[in-house]
């Protein structure tokens, strides 16, 4: 945009290098973590390309908020792409309309594998229907003013996988990134990502490409782009974990969390959104048993002074042995349940950024094999639960004890404040009156009182007078239709009458 008039839309790799100034370092766009305040860190470090969490297209064009808290930027904040999902080319198109003023590009994710993206019908789940897909890219690329990307997932057959991306570069993609892994590689089945469909592809394509996937460090994003010929790399999870991946260093946890802490300070985000990424960082430290009491403050904070409380702590216990003021002894970790019952061992110490290691396909398959052996087996040993007391329970109720003991304590003070709150009591009895109660009454007086003297109480929703007034406005309104129906019966009767050849009452008298 010059002087508020946007020059002419480039394509392929005169947009990869004039506009978004030839990034090789990428920050992938993540639901609820990629949010301004993220965005703005991982620039710091070295990320030479963001995109936005994804938008849902249908709220995004119809929905003013959903609209003014998703465009949160800055013009330090670019290149900036933003990415879309929806079924819908009207609706996608809509939405990119209302973002292209903001960004250097609209991307639609079609590699969300997530069961959400299942029951709205985007992301992946629309790989199948390649005629859909060629009426959403070439829409938004004939009517746009910004380029259109797409981020995909591999099909397990090679040849499909090129067929898809050559559909999508016809159709007017300008900007293919392309996820080495399944559709079915989530979760505990995520795997390792295949590099060599991201080779093919490149050679059978001619626009830019970014890969993504098995990105733990700045070794795999040099590794990846000397084996795929891409021209830039994209990372999600690795970049969650270290903001600073692609400097290829690994900064204390403490020090990641206070500058994107006071990014937030700058640019406001929901606290669940801080929450995730303090959790990202302090994965390792948060995974030892002696920092249980840690992660239930970090769980249960909601203002940004408990946020920063929690850094606190953690770097005033493990400042020392990261300066060498003292020496480290190895803590006892949590069993983490998620790697297949394994304990997981940081590669690093455990106050530096560092990836997250999953546990292999093949581990949790064993696991839930093993699981399933012991249901079928007489001869298991049943687990039994106890108390405090040391009294049996049913594993329900053990549940429920562990989560009142992981709810924070409250302190003398606190506990004192609820005792002595200020409370107006109703005017009649001894319950509290309701706030906007208009008589100054509880809910039960209120009714009582709505009901006796014909009134109504919009502060505890009760408009007696309101419904009665209608009940007798449909009751004359139904009176008067039976009249008009009268009327209208007695007037088709009348000329059969007049015409009959009976003489009139009055002359027969005569």
């Amino acid at each position: 945009m010059v002087n508020g008039i946007r020059e002419p839309k480039l394509a392929g790799y005169d947009f990869y290098h004039r506009v978004l100034g030839s990034p090789r370092y990428v920050v992938a766009p993540m639901v609820d973590q990629s949010e301004l305040a993220w965005r703005m860190l991982c620039r710091r470090y070295g990320a030479q390309l963001c995109y936005s969490p994804m938008y849902h297209a249908n709220l995004f064009a119809t929905d003013l908020k959903y609209r003014k808290d998703a465009l949160q930027t800055c013009p330090e904040d670019r290149p900036l792409i933003i990415q879309f999902c929806g079924n819908d080319p009207q609706q996608i198109l809509e939405a990119a309309l209302a973002a292209q003023d903001h960004c250097d590009a609209v991307d639609i994710n079609l590699g969300c594998p997530q069961a959400i993206a299942k029951r709205g019908h985007y992301g992946s789940f629309l790989q199948d229907e390649w005629e859909l897909l060629t009426d959403i890219v070439r829409t938004l690329h004939e009517k746009l003013s910004v380029p259109v990307t797409c981020k995909i997932r591999r099909f397990e057959d090679r040849e499909k996988t090129i067929q898809y991306a050559k559909m999508l570069e016809a159709a007017g993609c300008q900007l293919l990134t392309i996820h080495g892994r399944t559709r079915e590689q989530k979760g505990p089945l995520t795997g390792i990502a295949d590099w060599s469909y991201i080779k093919d592809v490149r050679e059978h394509i001619k626009i830019p490409m970014f890969a993504n996937g098995n990105i733990l460090g700045l070794d795999d994003v040099h590794r990846c782009l000397d084996e795929t010929g891409v021209d830039g790399v994209m990372s999600a999870e690795g970049n969650l974990h270290n903001p600073a991946i692609f400097q290829g260093i690994a900064p204390p946890v403490w020090q990641m969390a206070k500058e994107y802490l006071e990014f937030v300070d700058q640019y406001p985000c929901p606290t669940s959104y801080i929450r995730g990424h303090l959790f990202k960082l302090f994965h390792h430290i948060m995974n030892i048993r002696s920092n249980s009491q840690l992660r239930e403050q970090l769980a249960t904070g909601n203002q940004l002074t408990q946020f920063h409380a929690v850094v606190a702590k953690v770097q005033e216990k493990y400042e020392p042995y990261h300066t060498g003021m003292a020496k480290y002894e190895p803590e006892e970790m949590e069993l983490n349940m998620s790697a297949g019952g394994i304990e997981e061992l940081p590669m690093l110490q455990p106050w530096l950024c560092q990836p997250y290691i999953r546990a292999s396909p093949e581990s949790h398959r064993q696991k839930i094999a093993e699981k399933q052996r012991e249901a079928v087996d007489p001869n298991r040993i049943k687990r039994q639960y106890f108390d405090n007391a040391g009294n049996e329970i049913s594993r329900k109720r053990m549940k429920k004890l562990r989560r009142r003991q992981r709810r924070p304590i409250k302190t003398d003070a606190q506990c004192q404040l609820r005792h002595e709150r200020h409370l107006e009591y109703c005017e009649q009895c001894a319950n509290p009156l309701g706030s906007k109660c208009e008589f100054r009454l509880c809910r039960i007086c209120c009714r009582d009182k709505c009901y006796a003297d014909d009134c109504d109480c919009p502060g505890h929703g009760i408009l007696i007078k309101s419904r009665r007034a209608k009940a007798k406005q449909f009751e004359a309104h139904c009176k008067q239709e039976n009249n008009n129906d009268s009327v209208s019966i007695v007037s088709a009767a009348s000329p059969t009458i007049m015409e009959s050849d009976d003489p009139p009452l009055a002359d027969s008298v005569s």
